[in-house]
């Protein structure tokens, strides 16, 4: 018995060790490290996450299993202030845009001559902004947003910024977000700084995207706005809309399957 429950220990072991992950780091030019994970091998895509998340959330999708289980190499990253990246408790460092050229030398410590992307809510706006900037990527894909973000005044932003950085009490639409973040012992100061210094991408920059570029969001998501004026503002773009509602279609099968059809073209 003790030999068996000996070996039965060993394999559970041998089991849970080769569920890890393996992250790798990136030094940042401003002295940050920026945690990612790369696995698979193939065409190369990046996975952006949202707000009050990080790189991890993925792993909860069939978006990432199937583009893994159909050839893809999946680059997932934490931004910074979120996940295994640094945390910084310092405002400059999360202005200017620098989540983007966080990405960008992402690609380029990658060595990756061109590769798509899809973001998430947050991660969308992060991505729309990258997509003006880096032409390396060739597909991408907007997740979980309208054309909102595009507003530098957003309401909607304005208000998380200041219910996370404290400056006003949370109201009916920041309440949730906020008691969420507290439940899981996120960084309230960090997550005002992430709102306050979000990209802005103007509707003249959106109309500079080269990239081909899917617009995709559950069918009773609206919060971030119309996905369908986002659309009508990236040329060439396409729009799709799945079932769902913002928390839970990125991790749908259908939403996985709408992406895939999308690189697969």
């Amino acid at each position: 018995m003790k030999i068996l429950y000996a070996l039965l220990m060993l394999l559970l072991s041998l089991t849970t060790r080769a569920q890890e992950k393996t992250y790798h780091y990136m030094d940042t030019d401003d002295g940050l490290k920026i945690a990612y994970t790369d696995e698979g091998k193939g065409e190369a895509v990046m996975l952006i996450h949202g707000f009050i998340s990080s790189g991890s959330s993925w792993d909860k999708s069939s978006l990432k299993k199937e583009l893994l289980n159909s050839g893809f190499r999946v680059i997932v990253p934490d931004l910074r202030g979120n996940g295994k990246s640094s945390q910084p408790h310092d405002p400059k460092m999360y202005a200017g845009n620098i989540e983007i050229s966080d990405l960008i030398a992402l690609a380029t410590h990658l060595k990756l001559d061109e590769y798509d992307a899809v973001g998430y809510s947050r991660g969308s706006i992060v991505l729309a902004n990258q997509l003006t900037k880096d032409k390396r990527i060739k597909k991408a894909v907007l997740g979980g947003v309208g054309l909102d973000f595009s507003n530098p005044q957003w309401e909607r932003r304005v208000m998380f910024a200041d219910a996370f950085s404290g400056r006003k009490v949370p109201n009916d639409i920041t309440s949730g977000a906020v008691n969420y973040a507290k439940s899981i012992g996120a960084d309230l100061e960090i997550l005002g700084y992430l709102q306050d210094y979000q990209p802005v991408t103007t509707p003249e920059e959106l109309k500079t995207i080269t990239a081909k570029v899917l617009v995709i969001a559950g069918d009773k998501d609206k919060g971030n706005g119309e996905p369908a004026e986002l659309q009508a503002a990236i040329p060439g773009s396409k729009l799709v809309l799945v079932p769902g509602e913002h928390n839970g279609t990125h991790h749908s099968p259908a939403f996985a399957e709408a992406i895939i059809d999308f690189l697969n073209q």
